[in-house]
């Protein structure tokens, strides 16, 4: 086998290998490890590039390998790793210098990883002094050794990525800090039977050059020393909430030039403290014993990435507090006599380039205003179809609170419940991205909490698969409040009319609101996708201790539901953005432009009429640019036979305290433009896929990744309406091909095993999915299915069994073809009907006929699958006690 080297140009502390690593499974050299000694200047001197190539060229030949390892605490080389001959045949080189010329000829596929803190510190060091000084010169002054070294190997490579990612929320850290006497004598120390780790580090705050001494520490950069590694973050981003202080976990690892280069340009170290750390890890959760040199204090810290379980153990242990939540700056900066240093920590004093003499005289901070946005009349595209990113968004934005009442622009003091009633948040006058807003959403809840009391409101809206739901949850986990869904409140659904704001109980909704609003508790509706009814009711209580909730929903800032709500945010991107994004490549394909309005206009009538015009009001608006479908770290790992296995094999191979199993009935149509040309046969690549199932119609845009007897797919499908699908075929797109299967599915949390039966094909395939490809290797394993796999879709399957006379360029059975017609005029009829007809008034269509036929079939399938489960316990019951019978007779 061939062995693919694959090597990523990393700037910063990223995981981009890590994610491709783990779709592959492959081997991951890390050029850190070829220090040969540590040069305080990191010149590419200091790299045993010869090692490295006797490594490559070993495991290209498909021989084992000795690679080395080196300890930067003791700046030295301490041993050798052996490393097997890569059985994917992929190995990744993961390093600064992983392009260089010394590579590249040994290399299959060259990647440049560009952005990351490269140029958001570029980009906050801009903003900090302003035009004072050219591009060019900052990129030298902070990273003369890219400018130098690496940005010209990056020409080299064939793909290029550009990291974007700041600061994230989505994974914090979150952490209980209190004083302590000492690690012997806290109710911690019976944990300290586990190895404990100490580090010491020197943490410096830099301040912008000019400015003054009562600039908020968010303005600052914050740099970590350890040992001979330097990290950095920009700003003090953090959110306390109670007891808990919320951080981001992103920190950042720097050069030591690039320290230099800041201080050249004129920043200065306020603040500088060392703190010696011992931490104990077990579980989820660690614990600290810090000191803090400055403050002569030694404080216990308790961190982990869930909420909940940091509380549950600090319980467990019986630490409860008092709980500090200042950080250590801010409890140095309030202790008087505390000098605030001026003086640099050593560094070289090379950093900045010498062929550069342009000085820097007293820069000063640019603070551009962000131009307001009043409607959509003055943007060339609104911001919901177009999302860009501001050019001059501030780093740190400040919420701020308006009068709604005219009437009280005297100076008459308000009462409290009247300066609830009239103050109101002020909007923020820029979009932000998915991280920012995280912050900025959690942050306004903070200042209404604060200023206005308990409870606070929330909505989020914004058109379907957006990312409403992923950032209410988000939110949720670092405010720890609930959530409802809009969805709840649909009173009936026929005809898959899921974006009918008619079919919203908006009476209902309204009581729910005063019942929270006014500390009552109140029952919501629960709803049946399956079914398209109301199923029941669930109590809810916004306790006093939190004092928020968040409703979201397509329609959740309809002017009807946003005059109740204290918070509107708005999201935009997902599905939405995708699905234009295929469009207009798909017509340019065929010499056909539309715009992005007539895109709107003809895919999104529901969304363009009931849901665009009132995001623009929202008090946050939100881009949502991360792309879940091509997000390895949101993908499944799925194996694929044609084997048959018995239903008692796959029990044994599921964890039974938590087995599960359901049926589901399902019919997915293929969509091509015409004119998109297919060679003579049709691909998945070609097509977009509309899955109807339960009632629901959801979208699959991309094609998956087959590695191996591996198909990595997208573990999203997108819900979209009834007049979006109709909305695509008005455009052109045609309906080619038809599959209707059934499918059995069982899971334990861990696998999902799926066992799918197409129409008018013979057999059954078996799927199994995870998110650990290892674990699903096993399954696949403990089956017997090694050797039967297949990474064939449904649709090439079934292309293939048409006979060649019959195979047309529409890729359908001309027997079906009668069928899916039937389909596509039902999904024409209802999808161009306006959203107020009575559908009791309509002539019944042949389609409802196959939906009745589904669900009758999915009642049969579920009832001779409980009667099946039933049978199966009985006979495993009968033979273990006739084995225990047995057994006592002997």
């Amino acid at each position: 086998m061939a062995l693919l080297q694959l090597a990523l140009v990393v700037r910063a502390v990223l995981v981009k290998q890590e994610k491709v690593a783990s779709v592959f499974g492959c081997t991951v050299i890390s050029m850190e490890n070829y220090c040969d000694g540590v040069d305080e200047g990191n010149v590419l001197d200091s790299i045993d590039f010869d090692t490295l190539i006797k490594n490559l060229e070993d495991l290209t030949k498909g021989n084992d390998t000795l690679v080395p390892e080196f300890d930067y605490q003791q700046k030295r080389r301490v041993g050798y790793k052996k490393i097997m001959s890569a059985s994917s045949g992929v190995v990744i080189v993961d390093g600064t210098y992983a392009l260089h010329a010394k590579l590249r000829s040994l290399l299959d596929i060259r990647v440049a990883v560009v952005g990351g803190v490269h140029f958001s510190l570029l980009s906050k060091v801009r903003y900090d002094i302003g035009d004072s000084c050219s591009l060019d010169y900052l990129i030298d002054s902070i990273f003369p050794l890219f400018r130098k070294h690496i940005e010209s190997d990056l020409h080299h490579a064939q793909i290029r990525i550009n990291n974007s990612f700041v600061s994230s929320f989505r994974e914090a850290i979150y952490k209980v800090k209190c004083r302590s006497k000492s690690s012997d004598e806290h109710p911690g120390s019976s944990l300290q039977g586990n190895q404990a780790q100490t580090d010491n580090f020197i943490e410096m705050y830099l301040r912008p050059p000019s400015a003054s001494e009562e600039a908020g520490i968010n303005d600052w950069i914050k740099v970590r020393q350890s040992g001979i590694r330097y990290y950095l973050s920009l700003g003090d981003q953090r959110i306390v909430d109670k007891n808990f202080i919320i951080r981001p976990k992103a920190e950042f690892e720097v050069g030591r030039m690039t320290l230099g280069g800041l201080l050249a340009l004129g920043y200065i170290v306020v603040v500088s403290y060392k703190r010696a750390s011992t931490t104990v890890n077990y579980g989820k959760v660690s614990m600290s014993f810090e000191t803090i040199d400055v403050l002569g204090e030694t404080f216990m810290v308790m961190r982990g990435t869930d909420r909940k379980t940091v509380g549950k153990e600090a319980l467990r242990m019986g630490i409860n507090g008092p709980w500090i939540t200042k950080s250590y700056l801010e409890m140095i900066l309030e202790r008087k006599g505390v000098p605030r240093l001026s003086t640099p920590p050593l560094v070289s004093n090379t950093t900045v380039a010498g062929s550069r003499e342009t000085a820097i005289v007293a820069p000063k901070p640019i603070r551009v205003t962000t131009n307001l946005v009043t409607g959509l009349e003055d943007l060339s595209q609104p911001w919901t179809r177009s999302p860009t990113k501001s050019k001059t968004e501030p780093f740190v934005a400040t919420w701020h609170f308006t009068s709604s009442d005219s009437s009280h622009h005297d100076n008459t003091v308000l009462d409290p419940s009247s300066f609830r009633d009239t103050v109101k948040l002020a909007p923020m006058p820029d979009s932000y991205d998915l991280d920012r807003g995280l912050l900025l959403a959690v942050q306004a809840i903070q200042a209404l909490l604060e200023n206005k009391g308990v409870p606070v409101i929330v909505g989020i809206g914004g058109p379907s698969g957006c990312g409403k739901t992923s950032l209410a949850h988000k939110m949720a986990n670092i405010i720890g409040c609930e959530i409802v869904s809009l969805e709840s409140y649909y009173k009936q659904v026929k005809d898959f009319k899921y974006d009918d704001f008619s079919s919203l109980d908006l009476s209902l909704l309204s009581k729910n609101i005063d019942d929270i609003r006014n500390g009552r508790r109140t029952k919501v509706p629960i709803f049946d996708l399956e079914s398209g009814a109301r199923s029941g009711f669930k109590e809810l209580e916004v306790s006093e201790d939190c004092g928020v909730i968040i409703f979201e929903g397509v329609y959740a800032l309809h002017p009807d539901i946003r005059i109740s709500l204290d918070l509107w945010i708005a999201v935009v991107g997902g599905v939405h953005s995708h699905l234009i994004s295929r469009v207009q490549r798909d017509k340019s394909k065929v010499g056909c432009f539309i715009s992005q309005n007539e895109i709107m206009m003809t895919v999104f009538p529901m969304f363009q009429q009931l849901i665009e015009p009132h995001l623009v009001h929202a008090h946050l608006k939100i881009r949502n640019d991360f792309d879940p479908v091509l997000s390895p770290e949101s993908s499944l790992f799925v194996l694929k036979s044609n084997k048959k296995v018995a239903y008692q094999d796959i029990l044994a191979i599921l964890d039974p305290a938590k087995f599960c199993s359901s049926v589901q009935k399902f019919i997915d149509i293929y969509m091509r433009l015409p004119g998109i040309p297919s060679n003579g046969q049709l691909t998945d690549s070609d097509c977009i896929r509309v899955r109807i199932c339960e009632g629901r119609f959801a979208l699959l845009i991309r094609e998956p990744i087959r590695e191996g007897n591996f198909i990595i797919q997208p573990k999203v499908d997108f819900d979209i309406s009834i007049t979006t699908v109709a909305g695509l075929l008005n455009l052109g797109y045609q309906a080619v091909a038809y599959i209707e299967a059934s499918a059995f599915i069982y899971q334990d949390g861990k696998i999902l095993i799926e066992v799918d039966h197409l129409q008018d094909v013979p057999g059954q395939y078996i799927q199994i999915k995870g998110v650990s490809k290892d674990a699903v290797a096993a399954a696949g394993s403990m089956l017997k299915l090694d050797g039967s796999y297949t990474t064939k879709s449904y649709l090439e399957i079934v292309l293939e069994r048409l006979p060649t006379v019959e195979r047309s360029s529409g890729g359908i059975n001309f027997q079906q073809s009668t069928r899916l017609l039937e389909i596509v005029d039902f999904i024409q009829s209802q999808g161009c009907s306006s959203s107020s007809e009575s559908s009791s008034s309509r002539v019944v269509s042949p389609i409802e006929g196959i939906i009745e036929e589904m669900q009758s079939k999915i009642r049969r399938l579920e009832k001779w699958l409980a009667i099946n489960t039933v049978l199966w316990t009985f006979l495993m019951s009968a033979i273990v006690g006739y084995s225990l019978f047995q057994r006592r007779r002997q």
